[in-house]
């Protein structure tokens, strides 16, 4: 699995998405990826223990986002992913409690929560 490339142009930018896979076998990809990015979309999955799998210490959610901002991505953008499989589904609170704690782990690798946009997606 490589990564996929798709461009466009708007009045104003040339853009480049990067789809960068986000399998723990394809991390060499994801890095090959990730260091040509302006802005990184970190995608984490809402479902109940698929979140708390990936926030853990050894999580890859943790992983992207470190390399991420060691790699010199100092924009990102958080798709909470999945919000349909919540209890119940599109939950608020969940999507809040997601919030929270991803921006507690990014803000301690230098990210500002503040400044990094939480889009719940399905």
């Amino acid at each position: 699995i490589d990564i996929a490339l798709w461009k466009f142009e708007t009045g104003k930018y040339y853009v480049t998405i990067i789809d960068a896979p986000g399998h723990r076998d394809f991390i060499k990809n994801m890095i090959t990826g990730t260091s040509q990015a302006d802005c990184a979309v970190l995608i984490v999955a809402a479902g109940t223990g698929e979140f708390e799998a990936g926030i853990s210490k050894n999580g890859q959610t943790r992983e992207h986002a470190l390399l991420a901002f060691t790699l010199g991505v100092k924009q990102l953008i958080v798709g909470v992913n999945k919000m349909d499989s919540t209890e119940p589904p599109y939950s608020e609170s969940r999507f809040e409690e997601i919030k929270k704690e991803v921006s507690s782990y990014i803000k301690k690798i230098g990210y500002n929560p503040a400044a990094v946009a939480f889009v719940p997606i399905s």
